[in-house]
């Protein structure tokens, strides 16, 4: 994988003259925009799970580019817990497990859209690979079958300790699960959610595909309806699972594939690492000074472990934050 990302860069260098700086910039406007419409969402969704807390847009926006500027640098989306805990210093009374809901409503949206994608990619045979499917290997139960009363002691084990686990942490969990639930608060107001989430998703869904188009145009590849969800696609299965930092690597490969009789694969690879390298130092530079703005700070390795010891105290019971939130830095 290195061996190619190298040889992809090279490539990119090498066409560097030849590209549309102008439609380049736009990308970059269409990336930018992007970003902020979708802190808006994000904003009304946190807004609405802690409605007697005053929620400011520049806050989540600081959080949100924290974080995707340290996902696209790290691997495994290193930046999430950057993000909540950004996200918990600018709500006051917040906790993690309320804005990790509020995230997973704000994915929604996206899943839908991106499953409607992939539904497409599928039906439209453009992807590599899908015969290997029907090739993987059924899950073994065999050793059960030759054990079963093996079987049955492991399994009343398991239920033993999930019933001890529930009595102990009886507490936690219903506190865990009110805090679920109030994440997820604006669900039930589906026209509210329509207003004020839903149509921000759908504006940023929009930038984005604008974004590759534009990239497309500059980097003098076949710029259409087809081509731009194309890339949408394989944008979405790179990040499926992230190995490796914005799905570098994965993507080249995926790209030139869909691509294979459209395009010369000199001027995919070209295109490819030239569209990771402008939303990356987009995010990044964004990032870094959201970082610095709300932590005093310029590294990032401090700021990551200052979010990873929160999210950790969190997750055993102590959260050192609780009393001392506030919303000033919004």
């Amino acid at each position: 994988m290195i061996h190619r990302l190298v040889h992809a860069i090279d490539v990119f260098a090498g066409h560097l003259a030849a590209i549309g700086w102008t439609a380049v910039a736009l990308a970059a406007a269409c990336h930018l925009a992007k970003m902020a419409v979708r802190t808006r969402a994000w904003r009304n969704i946190v807004a609405a799970a802690y409605p007697s807390s005053r929620v400011r847009w520049r806050g989540i926006f600081g959080a949100y580019a924290a974080g995707a500027a340290a996902n696209a640098i790290l691997p495994a989306r290193g930046g999430d817990a950057l993000k909540l805990y950004l996200a918990k210093r600018q709500v006051a009374g917040s906790t993690y497990p309320r804005l990790i809901a509020t995230l997973a409503v704000e994915t929604l949206v996206d899943l839908v859209l991106s499953v409607a994608l992939l539904v497409w990619a599928l039906e439209q045979n453009v992807l590599p690979g899908l015969d290997a499917v029907g090739r993987l290997r059924s899950i073994d139960w065999s050793w059960a079958d030759r054990h079963p009363i093996g079987a049955l002691i492991v399994l009343l084990g398991l239920l033993a300790a999930a019933a001890v686990t529930a009595v102990v942490a009886r507490k936690r969990v219903e506190h865990l699960v009110t805090d679920l639930r109030a994440g997820g608060a604006i669900l039930r107001r589906p026209s509210l959610y329509a207003r004020r989430v839903v149509t921000w998703q759908l504006l940023d869904w929009a930038l984005r595909l604008a974004t590759i188009y534009w990239l497309l145009r500059a980097f003098h590849l076949p710029a259409d309806a087809h081509t731009t969800l194309l890339v949408q696609v394989t944008q979405s299965l790179s990040t499926i699972v992230p190995l490796t930092p914005a799905g570098i690597g994965t993507e080249q490969g995926l790209l030139v594939y869909v691509f294979s009789g459209k395009a010369a694969a000199a001027k995919v690879l070209s295109f490819s690492v030239g569209m990771k390298i402008v939303l990356m130092t987009i995010t990044v530079a964004v990032g870094a000074v959201a970082t610095a703005l709300m932590l005093r700070t310029l590294s990032w390795r401090r700021a990551l472990e200052a979010a990873e010891s929160s999210v950790s105290d969190a997750r055993s019971g102590a959260d050192p934050m609780a009393e001392t939130v506030e919303a000033r830095d919004a």
